[in-house]
Protein backbone atom coordinates (compact mmCIF):
# COMPACT_ATOMS: atom_id res chain seq x y z
CA UNK A 1 0.00 0.00 0.00
CA UNK A 2 1.53 3.63 -1.15
CA UNK A 3 2.17 5.62 2.01
CA UNK A 4 -0.34 8.54 0.87
CA UNK A 5 -3.02 5.62 1.10
CA UNK A 6 -2.44 4.69 4.55
CA UNK A 7 -1.90 8.60 5.72
CA UNK A 8 -5.44 8.89 4.15
CA UNK A 9 -7.03 5.96 5.62
CA UNK A 10 -5.16 7.33 8.91
CA UNK A 11 -6.75 10.79 8.60
CA UNK A 12 -10.10 9.31 7.49
CA UNK A 13 -10.01 7.22 10.70
CA UNK A 14 -8.77 10.55 12.88
CA UNK A 15 -11.94 12.04 11.37
CA UNK A 16 -14.50 9.31 12.25
CA UNK A 17 -12.83 8.91 15.99
CA UNK A 18 -13.95 12.55 16.36
CA UNK A 19 -17.06 13.19 15.17
CA UNK A 20 -17.88 10.00 17.66
CA UNK A 21 -15.93 11.64 20.36
CA UNK A 22 -17.85 15.59 19.44
CA UNK A 23 -21.49 13.25 19.73
CA UNK A 24 -22.40 13.20 16.00
CA UNK A 25 -22.61 8.98 16.13
CA UNK A 26 -24.73 8.51 13.44
CA UNK A 27 -22.47 10.18 10.88
CA UNK A 28 -19.29 8.65 12.20
CA UNK A 29 -20.94 5.67 11.04
CA UNK A 30 -22.33 6.77 8.11
CA UNK A 31 -19.23 7.69 7.42
CA UNK A 32 -17.20 4.92 8.35
CA UNK A 33 -19.50 3.21 6.28
CA UNK A 34 -18.77 4.37 3.14
CA UNK A 35 -15.22 4.76 3.63
CA UNK A 36 -15.58 1.08 4.18
CA UNK A 37 -13.82 1.52 7.89
CA UNK A 38 -16.91 -0.15 9.78
CA UNK A 39 -15.16 -3.03 11.08
CA UNK A 40 -14.34 -2.16 13.99
CA UNK A 41 -15.74 1.30 13.83
CA UNK A 42 -12.47 3.62 14.73
CA UNK A 43 -13.44 4.46 18.81
CA UNK A 44 -14.14 7.98 19.80
CA UNK A 45 -10.95 10.52 19.98
CA UNK A 46 -10.25 14.08 20.28
CA UNK A 47 -6.84 13.40 18.42
CA UNK A 48 -7.70 15.48 15.62
CA UNK A 49 -8.73 18.59 17.56
CA UNK A 50 -5.69 18.28 19.20
CA UNK A 51 -3.47 17.72 15.73
CA UNK A 52 -5.73 20.80 14.48
CA UNK A 53 -4.69 23.33 17.30
CA UNK A 54 -0.81 22.55 17.25
CA UNK A 55 -1.26 23.17 13.51
CA UNK A 56 -2.79 26.43 13.61
CA UNK A 57 -0.46 27.70 16.35
CA UNK A 58 2.55 26.89 13.15
CA UNK A 59 0.63 28.26 10.40
CA UNK A 60 -0.99 31.35 12.55
CA UNK A 61 3.44 31.43 14.49
CA UNK A 62 5.95 30.40 11.93
CA UNK A 63 8.40 31.11 14.91
CA UNK A 64 5.96 28.60 17.80
CA UNK A 65 8.14 25.96 19.50
CA UNK A 66 6.78 22.68 19.69
CA UNK A 67 8.06 22.09 22.91
CA UNK A 68 6.22 25.05 24.49
CA UNK A 69 3.08 23.62 23.79
CA UNK A 70 1.22 20.97 25.93
CA UNK A 71 3.22 17.27 25.29
CA UNK A 72 1.32 15.32 22.73
CA UNK A 73 1.52 11.48 24.18
CA UNK A 74 0.06 10.29 21.10
CA UNK A 75 2.37 7.31 20.30
CA UNK A 76 3.01 5.92 23.68
CA UNK A 77 1.84 2.28 25.05
CA UNK A 78 -1.03 3.15 27.32
CA UNK A 79 -0.89 2.25 30.83
CA UNK A 80 -5.04 2.85 30.98
CA UNK A 81 -7.46 3.93 29.57
CA UNK A 82 -7.08 7.89 27.80
CA UNK A 83 -9.43 8.14 24.60
CA UNK A 84 -7.92 11.83 24.15
CA UNK A 85 -4.34 10.35 23.00
CA UNK A 86 -4.61 6.25 22.88
CA UNK A 87 -8.40 5.40 21.43
CA UNK A 88 -6.35 3.64 18.45
CA UNK A 89 -3.91 1.36 20.97
CA UNK A 90 -4.46 -2.41 20.68
CA UNK A 91 -5.23 -4.48 23.81
CA UNK A 92 -1.94 -6.18 24.77
CA UNK A 93 -3.88 -8.02 27.57
CA UNK A 94 -5.08 -11.21 27.64
CA UNK A 95 -8.99 -11.60 26.60
CA UNK A 96 -10.74 -12.16 30.08
CA UNK A 97 -12.62 -15.52 27.91
CA UNK A 98 -9.23 -17.13 28.19
CA UNK A 99 -9.09 -16.79 32.18
CA UNK A 100 -9.50 -20.38 34.42
CA UNK A 101 -11.08 -21.19 37.99
CA UNK A 102 -7.64 -22.08 39.50
CA UNK A 103 -8.62 -21.90 42.84
CA UNK A 104 -12.71 -22.01 45.17
CA UNK A 105 -13.55 -21.95 48.12
CA UNK A 106 -16.49 -22.18 49.79
CA UNK A 107 -18.64 -20.12 52.56
CA UNK A 108 -22.04 -21.41 54.41
CA UNK A 109 -24.49 -19.45 52.98
CA UNK A 110 -24.07 -16.60 49.37
CA UNK A 111 -21.06 -15.47 49.19
CA UNK A 112 -21.79 -11.39 48.45
CA UNK A 113 -18.61 -9.41 48.60
CA UNK A 114 -14.75 -9.52 47.28
CA UNK A 115 -12.12 -6.99 47.27
CA UNK A 116 -8.61 -7.06 45.96
CA UNK A 117 -6.25 -4.66 47.95
CA UNK A 118 -4.32 -1.94 45.78
CA UNK A 119 -1.29 -4.23 45.07
CA UNK A 120 -3.18 -7.02 44.43
CA UNK A 121 -1.41 -9.73 46.83
CA UNK A 122 -4.43 -10.69 49.14
CA UNK A 123 -8.30 -11.06 48.12
CA UNK A 124 -11.43 -10.79 50.46
CA UNK A 125 -14.62 -12.56 50.14
CA UNK A 126 -17.79 -11.82 52.71
CA UNK A 127 -20.89 -13.78 53.10
CA UNK A 128 -24.18 -13.78 54.28
CA UNK A 129 -22.88 -16.26 56.66
CA UNK A 130 -21.07 -13.21 58.96
CA UNK A 131 -18.00 -14.48 57.64
CA UNK A 132 -14.80 -12.86 55.81
CA UNK A 133 -12.38 -14.92 54.46
CA UNK A 134 -8.38 -13.07 53.18
CA UNK A 135 -6.40 -14.81 50.99
CA UNK A 136 -3.00 -14.80 49.74
CA UNK A 137 -2.83 -14.47 45.83
CA UNK A 138 0.82 -15.58 45.75
CA UNK A 139 -0.01 -18.95 47.46
CA UNK A 140 -3.36 -19.81 45.20
CA UNK A 141 -0.92 -18.92 42.12
CA UNK A 142 1.65 -21.01 43.79
CA UNK A 143 -0.90 -23.83 44.08
CA UNK A 144 -1.67 -23.92 40.52
CA UNK A 145 1.49 -24.25 39.71
CA UNK A 146 2.30 -26.95 41.54
CA UNK A 147 -1.16 -28.83 40.19
CA UNK A 148 -2.57 -29.27 43.45
CA UNK A 149 -6.40 -29.70 44.19
CA UNK A 150 -8.59 -27.02 43.32
CA UNK A 151 -10.40 -27.02 46.95
CA UNK A 152 -9.35 -25.92 50.16
CA UNK A 153 -9.93 -29.67 51.21
CA UNK A 154 -6.64 -31.10 53.42
CA UNK A 155 -4.70 -30.16 55.71
CA UNK A 156 -1.91 -27.75 54.03
CA UNK A 157 0.83 -25.27 55.39
CA UNK A 158 0.79 -23.60 52.51
CA UNK A 159 -3.04 -22.70 52.29
CA UNK A 160 -4.57 -19.98 50.64
CA UNK A 161 -6.68 -18.58 53.40
CA UNK A 162 -5.21 -16.67 55.87
CA UNK A 163 -7.57 -15.31 57.78
CA UNK A 164 -10.88 -15.98 58.96
CA UNK A 165 -13.05 -12.89 60.11
CA UNK A 166 -16.06 -13.61 62.58
CA UNK A 167 -17.75 -10.46 64.14
CA UNK A 168 -20.69 -9.53 61.88
CA UNK A 169 -24.43 -10.79 62.89
CA UNK A 170 -25.30 -10.51 59.26
CA UNK A 171 -24.80 -10.45 55.57
CA UNK A 172 -21.83 -9.08 55.18
CA UNK A 173 -22.27 -6.77 52.00
CA UNK A 174 -19.42 -5.07 51.44
CA UNK A 175 -15.36 -5.26 52.09
CA UNK A 176 -12.47 -3.01 51.01
CA UNK A 177 -8.64 -3.22 52.22
CA UNK A 178 -7.51 -0.09 53.88
CA UNK A 179 -4.97 1.51 50.66
CA UNK A 180 -1.68 2.04 53.70
CA UNK A 181 -2.31 -0.19 56.16
CA UNK A 182 -2.95 -4.38 57.17
CA UNK A 183 -6.59 -3.60 58.13
CA UNK A 184 -9.75 -4.85 56.38
CA UNK A 185 -12.71 -2.88 56.33
CA UNK A 186 -16.16 -4.52 55.92
CA UNK A 187 -20.36 -3.58 55.82
CA UNK A 188 -23.20 -5.71 56.79
CA UNK A 189 -27.11 -5.81 56.93
CA UNK A 190 -26.50 -5.47 61.07
CA UNK A 191 -25.83 -1.49 60.04
CA UNK A 192 -22.31 -1.89 60.96
CA UNK A 193 -18.96 -1.10 59.43
CA UNK A 194 -16.13 -2.65 61.19
CA UNK A 195 -12.15 -2.66 60.76
CA UNK A 196 -9.89 -5.45 61.48
CA UNK A 197 -6.56 -5.63 61.65
CA UNK A 198 -5.59 -8.57 60.43
CA UNK A 199 -1.46 -7.88 61.00
CA UNK A 200 -2.48 -10.23 63.82
CA UNK A 201 -2.22 -14.21 62.75
CA UNK A 202 -5.27 -14.75 65.66
CA UNK A 203 -7.23 -11.94 64.96
CA UNK A 204 -11.18 -12.90 64.68
CA UNK A 205 -13.14 -9.75 65.97
CA UNK A 206 -13.20 -6.25 64.53
CA UNK A 207 -10.75 -2.99 66.40
CA UNK A 208 -13.24 -0.86 66.03
CA UNK A 209 -17.02 -0.27 65.03
CA UNK A 210 -18.79 2.06 63.45
CA UNK A 211 -22.24 1.95 64.25
CA UNK A 212 -24.66 2.91 61.26
CA UNK A 213 -28.52 3.05 61.02
CA UNK A 214 -29.25 1.40 57.98
CA UNK A 215 -27.97 -1.50 56.61
CA UNK A 216 -24.11 -0.90 54.47
CA UNK A 217 -24.11 -1.13 50.81
CA UNK A 218 -20.92 0.47 49.96
CA UNK A 219 -17.08 1.57 50.89
CA UNK A 220 -14.78 2.98 49.76
CA UNK A 221 -10.94 4.51 51.64
CA UNK A 222 -9.72 7.69 50.71
CA UNK A 223 -6.31 6.85 48.79
CA UNK A 224 -4.47 8.67 51.45
CA UNK A 225 -5.99 6.19 54.42
CA UNK A 226 -7.65 8.91 56.75
CA UNK A 227 -11.17 9.35 55.64
CA UNK A 228 -13.83 6.34 54.80
CA UNK A 229 -16.86 6.93 52.47
CA UNK A 230 -20.40 5.28 53.72
CA UNK A 231 -23.29 3.99 51.31
CA UNK A 232 -26.28 2.37 53.24
CA UNK A 233 -29.84 1.88 52.29
CA UNK A 234 -30.51 5.71 53.35
CA UNK A 235 -30.10 8.45 50.81
CA UNK A 236 -27.06 10.41 52.80
CA UNK A 237 -23.78 9.56 52.01
CA UNK A 238 -21.34 9.80 55.31
CA UNK A 239 -17.78 10.75 55.25
CA UNK A 240 -15.91 9.37 58.66
CA UNK A 241 -12.56 10.00 60.15
CA UNK A 242 -10.46 6.39 60.56
CA UNK A 243 -8.72 7.84 63.84
CA UNK A 244 -11.54 9.50 65.22
CA UNK A 245 -14.88 7.90 64.16
CA UNK A 246 -16.29 11.39 63.65
CA UNK A 247 -19.04 11.05 60.92
CA UNK A 248 -19.66 14.10 58.09
CA UNK A 249 -22.27 14.85 55.31
CA UNK A 250 -22.71 17.61 53.09
CA UNK A 251 -23.96 20.90 54.62
CA UNK A 252 -26.56 21.09 51.45
CA UNK A 253 -29.60 18.40 51.89
CA UNK A 254 -29.57 19.34 47.95
CA UNK A 255 -26.44 17.14 47.36
CA UNK A 256 -27.49 14.10 48.09
CA UNK A 257 -29.36 11.06 46.61
CA UNK A 258 -32.99 10.33 46.74
CA UNK A 259 -32.80 6.47 47.63
CA UNK A 260 -30.51 3.99 48.96
CA UNK A 261 -26.68 4.39 47.84
CA UNK A 262 -25.35 1.38 45.57
CA UNK A 263 -21.81 1.96 45.22
CA UNK A 264 -19.37 4.97 46.46
CA UNK A 265 -15.10 5.36 44.89
CA UNK A 266 -12.37 7.70 45.57
CA UNK A 267 -10.38 8.55 42.02
CA UNK A 268 -7.07 7.48 43.17
CA UNK A 269 -5.52 11.26 43.61
CA UNK A 270 -8.36 11.62 45.97
CA UNK A 271 -9.66 15.09 44.14
CA UNK A 272 -13.26 13.28 43.01
CA UNK A 273 -15.53 10.49 44.68
CA UNK A 274 -18.52 8.72 42.84
CA UNK A 275 -21.61 7.60 44.17
CA UNK A 276 -24.26 5.61 42.60
CA UNK A 277 -27.73 5.13 43.76
CA UNK A 278 -30.96 3.10 43.43
CA UNK A 279 -32.75 6.66 42.24
CA UNK A 280 -30.99 5.99 38.91
CA UNK A 281 -28.46 9.12 39.46
CA UNK A 282 -24.51 8.62 39.24
CA UNK A 283 -23.07 11.88 41.64
CA UNK A 284 -19.69 13.64 41.41
CA UNK A 285 -18.33 15.11 44.57
CA UNK A 286 -15.28 17.59 45.16
CA UNK A 287 -12.68 15.47 47.49
CA UNK A 288 -12.31 18.48 49.53
CA UNK A 289 -14.76 20.55 50.03
CA UNK A 290 -17.31 17.21 49.97
CA UNK A 291 -20.02 19.36 48.07
CA UNK A 292 -21.82 17.55 44.93
CA UNK A 293 -20.34 19.24 41.69
CA UNK A 294 -22.28 17.08 39.12
CA UNK A 295 -25.28 14.71 38.47
CA UNK A 296 -25.51 12.41 35.83
CA UNK A 297 -29.79 11.88 36.02
CA UNK A 298 -31.54 8.86 34.76
CA UNK A 299 -27.88 7.72 33.82
CA UNK A 300 -29.27 4.40 32.71
CA UNK A 301 -32.55 5.69 31.76
CA UNK A 302 -33.83 5.49 35.39
CA UNK A 303 -32.71 1.27 36.16
CA UNK A 304 -31.20 1.65 39.50
CA UNK A 305 -27.57 2.31 38.90
CA UNK A 306 -25.48 -0.81 40.45
CA UNK A 307 -21.67 0.34 40.30
CA UNK A 308 -19.67 3.56 39.73
CA UNK A 309 -15.80 3.69 38.91
CA UNK A 310 -13.17 5.75 38.47
CA UNK A 311 -10.89 4.92 35.38
CA UNK A 312 -6.57 5.20 37.35
CA UNK A 313 -6.57 8.91 35.46
CA UNK A 314 -9.57 10.44 37.38
CA UNK A 315 -10.77 11.17 33.34
CA UNK A 316 -14.03 8.91 33.33
CA UNK A 317 -16.24 6.62 35.02
CA UNK A 318 -17.78 2.98 34.12
CA UNK A 319 -20.76 2.80 35.40
CA UNK A 320 -23.51 -0.47 35.51
CA UNK A 321 -27.26 -0.92 35.85
CA UNK A 322 -29.98 -2.85 36.38
CA UNK A 323 -30.36 -2.38 32.83
CA UNK A 324 -27.34 -5.03 32.34
CA UNK A 325 -25.61 -1.94 30.21
CA UNK A 326 -22.39 -0.58 30.80
CA UNK A 327 -21.45 3.03 30.35
CA UNK A 328 -18.75 4.91 29.96
CA UNK A 329 -18.83 8.75 31.12
CA UNK A 330 -16.29 11.55 30.32
CA UNK A 331 -15.94 14.03 33.22
CA UNK A 332 -14.54 17.25 31.08
CA UNK A 333 -17.68 16.95 29.01
CA UNK A 334 -19.93 15.49 31.52
CA UNK A 335 -21.62 12.93 28.96
CA UNK A 336 -21.47 9.73 28.27
CA UNK A 337 -18.72 8.68 25.76
CA UNK A 338 -19.25 4.78 24.77
CA UNK A 339 -21.92 2.18 25.66
CA UNK A 340 -21.30 -1.52 25.74
CA UNK A 341 -23.91 -3.65 24.78
CA UNK A 342 -24.91 -7.14 24.75
CA UNK A 343 -25.03 -8.01 28.28
CA UNK A 344 -29.26 -9.60 29.64
CA UNK A 345 -29.96 -10.77 26.59
CA UNK A 346 -31.45 -13.88 27.90
CA UNK A 347 -33.15 -12.00 30.46
CA UNK A 348 -33.33 -8.99 32.53
CA UNK A 349 -30.93 -9.22 35.83
CA UNK A 350 -32.74 -9.80 39.26
CA UNK A 351 -29.82 -9.11 41.13
CA UNK A 352 -27.41 -5.15 41.31
CA UNK A 353 -23.51 -6.45 40.00
CA UNK A 354 -20.60 -4.40 39.36
CA UNK A 355 -18.86 -3.82 36.10
CA UNK A 356 -14.62 -3.52 36.04
CA UNK A 357 -11.69 -2.69 34.12
CA UNK A 358 -9.49 -5.60 33.88
CA UNK A 359 -5.53 -4.62 35.04
CA UNK A 360 -4.91 -1.85 32.39
CA UNK A 361 -8.03 -0.82 31.51
CA UNK A 362 -7.74 -2.53 28.01
CA UNK A 363 -11.47 -4.61 28.41
CA UNK A 364 -14.46 -4.06 30.37
CA UNK A 365 -15.91 -7.16 32.36
CA UNK A 366 -19.52 -7.15 33.36
CA UNK A 367 -21.16 -10.66 34.67
CA UNK A 368 -24.43 -11.83 32.99
CA UNK A 369 -26.80 -13.27 35.42
CA UNK A 370 -28.96 -15.07 33.09
CA UNK A 371 -26.71 -16.64 30.90
CA UNK A 372 -23.92 -17.03 34.02
CA UNK A 373 -21.26 -16.20 31.64
CA UNK A 374 -18.56 -12.90 31.83
CA UNK A 375 -19.02 -10.77 29.10
CA UNK A 376 -16.10 -8.23 28.15
CA UNK A 377 -15.43 -5.13 25.52
CA UNK A 378 -13.06 -3.48 24.16
CA UNK A 379 -13.08 -1.02 26.42
CA UNK A 380 -11.73 1.91 23.66
CA UNK A 381 -14.28 0.87 21.08
CA UNK A 382 -16.63 -1.15 22.64
CA UNK A 383 -16.50 -4.29 20.44
CA UNK A 384 -17.95 -7.31 22.51
CA UNK A 385 -15.31 -9.93 22.99
CA UNK A 386 -15.81 -13.87 23.62
CA UNK A 387 -18.10 -15.17 26.79
CA UNK A 388 -16.48 -17.17 29.57
CA UNK A 389 -18.63 -19.47 31.36
CA UNK A 390 -18.34 -19.08 35.11
CA UNK A 391 -19.34 -22.18 36.29
CA UNK A 392 -21.66 -20.99 38.88
CA UNK A 393 -24.39 -22.69 39.72
CA UNK A 394 -26.89 -19.41 41.02
CA UNK A 395 -26.48 -16.11 40.27
CA UNK A 396 -23.12 -14.56 40.29
CA UNK A 397 -23.68 -11.65 42.97
CA UNK A 398 -20.02 -9.96 43.47
CA UNK A 399 -16.91 -9.55 41.14
CA UNK A 400 -13.98 -7.91 41.07
CA UNK A 401 -10.80 -7.71 39.08
CA UNK A 402 -7.10 -7.63 40.28
CA UNK A 403 -5.71 -4.57 39.97
CA UNK A 404 -2.11 -5.91 38.84
CA UNK A 405 -2.56 -9.14 37.05
CA UNK A 406 -5.44 -11.18 34.34
CA UNK A 407 -6.71 -12.66 37.31
CA UNK A 408 -10.68 -12.14 39.07
CA UNK A 409 -12.56 -13.13 41.38
CA UNK A 410 -16.15 -14.09 41.50
CA UNK A 411 -19.24 -15.02 44.60
CA UNK A 412 -22.20 -16.52 44.08
CA UNK A 413 -25.33 -17.77 45.76
CA UNK A 414 -24.10 -21.22 45.73
CA UNK A 415 -21.74 -20.63 48.48
CA UNK A 416 -18.95 -20.70 46.60
CA UNK A 417 -16.05 -17.75 44.90
CA UNK A 418 -13.87 -18.65 42.34
CA UNK A 419 -10.74 -17.54 41.37
CA UNK A 420 -9.96 -16.73 37.76
CA UNK A 421 -6.47 -16.58 36.29
CA UNK A 422 -5.03 -16.29 32.51
CA UNK A 423 -1.73 -19.04 32.75
CA UNK A 424 1.10 -17.75 31.24
CA UNK A 425 1.43 -19.33 27.87
CA UNK A 426 4.87 -20.42 25.41
CA UNK A 427 3.40 -17.74 23.56
CA UNK A 428 3.93 -14.64 26.56
CA UNK A 429 7.47 -15.36 26.84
Amino acid sequence: MKPDIKDREYMYKLIIGQLYYDGHQQIALNLANTLGCSAPVPPPTDKLYRLVTLAKQFVEDPDYKAEEAAPMQFETVSTGLDLEYDADVQPVSPEPSQYETIYLTVHKQPCRASAFNSDGSLVATGSADCSIKIMDVERILAREKEHREMNENGPDAHHPVIRTLYDHVDDVNTVIFHPRDAILISGSNDKTVKLFDFSKTAVKRAMKTLAEVYPVRALSCHPGGEFLLVGTDHSTLRLYNIETAQAYTSANPDDQHRDAITDVHYSENARLYCTASKDGDVKIWDGVSNRCVETFKRAHDGSQICSAKFTKNGKYILTSGMDSIVKLWELSTNRCLLIYTGAGATGAQDYPTSAFFNHNEDYVLFPDEKSGSMCSWDARNSDRKRLLALGHTSACRTFVHSPSMPAFITGSDDHRARFWYRKPTPIDH
